[in-house]
Protein backbone atom coordinates (compact mmCIF):
# COMPACT_ATOMS: atom_id res chain seq x y z
CA UNK A 1 0.00 0.00 0.00
CA UNK A 2 3.25 2.81 0.74
CA UNK A 3 4.67 1.72 -2.23
CA UNK A 4 1.53 2.29 -4.32
CA UNK A 5 1.16 5.88 -2.43
CA UNK A 6 4.92 6.56 -3.22
CA UNK A 7 4.74 5.13 -7.00
CA UNK A 8 1.78 7.70 -7.24
CA UNK A 9 3.07 10.84 -5.47
CA UNK A 10 6.37 9.93 -7.76
CA UNK A 11 4.07 9.67 -11.16
CA UNK A 12 2.41 13.24 -9.77
CA UNK A 13 5.37 15.44 -9.62
CA UNK A 14 6.54 14.27 -12.68
CA UNK A 15 3.47 15.05 -14.35
CA UNK A 16 3.39 18.31 -12.43
CA UNK A 17 7.10 18.72 -14.26
CA UNK A 18 6.01 18.00 -17.55
CA UNK A 19 2.94 20.45 -17.65
CA UNK A 20 4.93 22.85 -16.46
CA UNK A 21 7.26 22.38 -18.97
CA UNK A 22 4.72 22.16 -21.70
CA UNK A 23 3.43 25.48 -20.49
CA UNK A 24 6.59 27.11 -20.42
CA UNK A 25 6.38 26.50 -24.15
CA UNK A 26 3.05 27.21 -24.54
CA UNK A 27 3.77 30.94 -22.93
CA UNK A 28 6.31 31.29 -25.19
CA UNK A 29 4.81 30.56 -28.50
CA UNK A 30 1.84 32.16 -27.67
CA UNK A 31 3.83 35.32 -27.10
CA UNK A 32 6.10 34.65 -30.22
CA UNK A 33 2.62 34.72 -32.06
CA UNK A 34 0.28 36.98 -30.95
CA UNK A 35 2.06 39.84 -31.24
CA UNK A 36 3.93 41.96 -34.11
CA UNK A 37 6.77 39.94 -33.24
CA UNK A 38 7.06 37.12 -35.93
CA UNK A 39 9.22 33.61 -36.10
CA UNK A 40 9.06 32.98 -39.50
CA UNK A 41 6.70 33.63 -42.12
CA UNK A 42 5.23 30.09 -42.02
CA UNK A 43 4.22 30.88 -38.54
CA UNK A 44 2.06 33.72 -39.81
CA UNK A 45 2.11 34.13 -43.52
CA UNK A 46 3.81 36.84 -45.61
CA UNK A 47 1.22 39.58 -45.26
CA UNK A 48 2.89 39.85 -41.41
CA UNK A 49 6.47 40.09 -42.69
CA UNK A 50 8.71 42.95 -42.11
CA UNK A 51 6.04 44.49 -39.51
CA UNK A 52 8.62 44.19 -36.69
CA UNK A 53 11.29 45.57 -38.50
CA UNK A 54 9.53 48.73 -39.49
CA UNK A 55 8.81 49.09 -35.97
CA UNK A 56 11.97 48.16 -34.89
CA UNK A 57 13.89 50.88 -36.77
CA UNK A 58 11.93 53.95 -35.36
CA UNK A 59 12.95 55.82 -32.61
CA UNK A 60 9.46 55.82 -30.90
CA UNK A 61 9.75 51.84 -30.84
CA UNK A 62 13.56 51.96 -28.99
CA UNK A 63 11.81 54.71 -26.77
CA UNK A 64 9.37 52.10 -25.83
CA UNK A 65 11.60 49.34 -24.95
CA UNK A 66 13.63 51.27 -23.16
CA UNK A 67 10.97 52.38 -21.35
CA UNK A 68 8.83 49.48 -21.24
CA UNK A 69 12.64 47.71 -19.82
CA UNK A 70 12.78 50.11 -17.34
CA UNK A 71 8.94 49.39 -16.14
CA UNK A 72 10.06 45.98 -15.80
CA UNK A 73 12.80 45.99 -13.90
CA UNK A 74 11.38 48.10 -11.48
CA UNK A 75 7.80 46.46 -11.48
CA UNK A 76 10.05 42.40 -10.72
CA UNK A 77 11.28 44.53 -7.51
CA UNK A 78 8.43 46.22 -6.06
CA UNK A 79 6.37 42.99 -6.33
CA UNK A 80 8.59 40.80 -5.12
CA UNK A 81 8.77 38.22 -8.32
CA UNK A 82 11.83 37.40 -10.17
CA UNK A 83 12.33 36.58 -14.03
CA UNK A 84 11.63 33.37 -15.74
CA UNK A 85 14.82 31.10 -15.38
CA UNK A 86 15.03 30.97 -19.18
CA UNK A 87 15.49 35.23 -20.28
CA UNK A 88 14.71 34.58 -23.61
CA UNK A 89 10.78 34.47 -22.42
CA UNK A 90 11.75 37.91 -20.41
CA UNK A 91 12.59 39.28 -23.78
CA UNK A 92 10.49 37.95 -25.91
CA UNK A 93 7.86 39.38 -23.21
CA UNK A 94 9.04 42.70 -22.62
CA UNK A 95 9.82 43.52 -26.71
CA UNK A 96 6.18 42.34 -27.33
CA UNK A 97 5.09 44.70 -24.72
CA UNK A 98 7.24 47.82 -26.38
CA UNK A 99 5.67 46.67 -29.58
CA UNK A 100 1.75 47.02 -28.06
CA UNK A 101 3.26 50.21 -26.45
CA UNK A 102 4.20 51.48 -30.12
CA UNK A 103 0.96 50.29 -31.70
CA UNK A 104 -1.98 50.77 -29.42
CA UNK A 105 -0.43 52.97 -26.75
CA UNK A 106 -0.72 50.89 -23.91
CA UNK A 107 1.45 47.98 -22.90
CA UNK A 108 -1.05 45.03 -23.88
CA UNK A 109 -0.10 41.53 -22.52
CA UNK A 110 1.42 39.97 -25.74
CA UNK A 111 0.99 36.80 -24.68
CA UNK A 112 -3.04 36.33 -25.62
CA UNK A 113 -5.06 36.42 -28.31
CA UNK A 114 -7.43 39.19 -28.73
CA UNK A 115 -10.52 40.02 -31.20
CA UNK A 116 -9.91 43.44 -30.90
CA UNK A 117 -6.42 44.62 -29.99
CA UNK A 118 -7.49 48.24 -29.68
CA UNK A 119 -10.52 47.54 -27.89
CA UNK A 120 -8.40 45.42 -25.08
CA UNK A 121 -5.74 47.99 -24.77
CA UNK A 122 -8.43 50.63 -24.53
CA UNK A 123 -10.15 48.45 -21.32
CA UNK A 124 -6.99 47.81 -19.51
CA UNK A 125 -7.59 44.91 -17.82
CA UNK A 126 -4.93 43.23 -19.84
CA UNK A 127 -2.46 46.03 -20.11
CA UNK A 128 0.76 45.15 -17.99
CA UNK A 129 0.62 44.69 -15.40
CA UNK A 130 -2.71 43.01 -15.86
CA UNK A 131 -5.59 42.89 -12.88
CA UNK A 132 -4.73 38.83 -12.37
CA UNK A 133 -1.03 39.80 -12.23
CA UNK A 134 -1.85 43.16 -9.48
CA UNK A 135 -4.60 41.37 -7.61
CA UNK A 136 -3.32 37.46 -7.27
CA UNK A 137 0.03 37.94 -8.97
CA UNK A 138 -0.20 35.64 -11.51
CA UNK A 139 1.88 36.53 -14.85
CA UNK A 140 0.28 34.85 -17.73
CA UNK A 141 3.07 35.93 -20.06
CA UNK A 142 5.74 34.48 -16.93
CA UNK A 143 7.46 37.58 -17.29
CA UNK A 144 6.87 37.96 -13.60
CA UNK A 145 7.08 34.93 -11.35
CA UNK A 146 6.68 33.98 -7.47
CA UNK A 147 9.02 31.92 -6.04
CA UNK A 148 7.17 28.84 -5.92
CA UNK A 149 6.98 28.53 -9.92
CA UNK A 150 9.48 26.08 -11.09
CA UNK A 151 10.29 28.51 -13.61
CA UNK A 152 11.65 31.87 -11.41
CA UNK A 153 14.86 32.41 -12.10
CA UNK A 154 16.86 34.89 -9.84
CA UNK A 155 17.29 37.48 -11.86
CA UNK A 156 15.73 41.10 -10.89
CA UNK A 157 17.45 42.97 -13.97
CA UNK A 158 17.40 42.41 -17.40
CA UNK A 159 18.87 45.29 -20.04
CA UNK A 160 17.81 46.29 -23.41
CA UNK A 161 21.23 44.93 -24.54
CA UNK A 162 20.39 41.50 -23.33
CA UNK A 163 17.01 42.15 -25.08
CA UNK A 164 18.34 42.66 -28.34
CA UNK A 165 21.00 40.58 -28.28
CA UNK A 166 18.61 37.03 -27.31
CA UNK A 167 16.17 38.00 -29.68
CA UNK A 168 18.71 38.64 -32.48
CA UNK A 169 18.04 34.96 -34.02
CA UNK A 170 13.91 35.53 -34.04
CA UNK A 171 14.36 39.14 -35.72
CA UNK A 172 16.59 37.68 -38.32
CA UNK A 173 13.84 35.16 -39.43
CA UNK A 174 11.14 37.98 -40.17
Amino acid sequence: MERTIAARHQNSVLLKKMVERSLLLFVLLCCVASSAFVVSPFVAGPRFQGVLRAVEDTAEYEKALSAMTAFSNRYVKLSDTTYCSEKSVTSVVIRGLAEHKVALGAPLCPCRFYEDKQAEAKDGYWNCPCVPMRERKECHCMLFLTDDNDFAGDATDISVEEINALTRDQLAAT
